[in-house]
């Protein structure tokens, strides 16, 4: 019995590891692939149990009110949503190239500390991109100051399947 338990935590020390790993690719891609994201700081937090969070730090994101300002505010939000479909993918071992088509923000209360952004991945059938036909997925980001909720987003992300060309 014991035995059993050091070969689960062994694959949690091991899923961790994968979990790390790709959330570290993430931000490199975000970092090399939308040059804002660097400028913003904007940094995974963690991903379990199929939610998502992600942060920036106040301080590049700030407007004349001393508070986040609201073009940063969409920024990490988008961000957050086609991360978890990035991640997802990766999760999943599939590709696609992943784009925002449609999003409606609403912004609840002035941001004044760094805020978390979360989102949880919604029952989704992933195996449409190794059918080759396009994955589309709604997800709902949530940006809390504390226990606050300071903003909401609902995006609209379409995954198509990466078309591999000849060598």
């Amino acid at each position: 019995m014991a035995n059993s338990n050091k070969c689960g935590t062994q694959k949690n020390s091991d899923k961790q590891e994968n979990i790390d790993k790709l959330l570290s690719e993430l931000q490199q891609t975000w970092y090399r692939t939308i040059p804002v994201s660097g400028f913003m700081k904007i940094m995974p937090v963690a991903y379990s149990d199929k939610e998502f969070r992600v942060t920036a730090p106040l301080e590049p994101n700030i407007n004349l009110h001393q508070t986040m300002f609201a073009g940063s505010i969409y920024t990490l939000m988008t961000l957050t949503g086609w991360g978890m479909v990035w991640l997802q993918q990766s999760l999943a071992d599939l590709q696609g190239d992943i784009v925002l088509v449609d999003a409606k923000v609403r912004y609840l209360a002035p941001i004044e500390t760094a805020p978390v952004a979360k989102v949880s991945w919604p029952d989704t059938d992933m195996s449409v991109l190794s059918k080759g036909r396009r994955l589309k997925v709604k997800l709902e980001v949530k940006l809390y100051c504390g226990d606050s909720c300071c903003a909401t987003f609902e995006g609209l992300y379409i995954s198509k399947p990466k078309v591999s060309t000849p060598g």
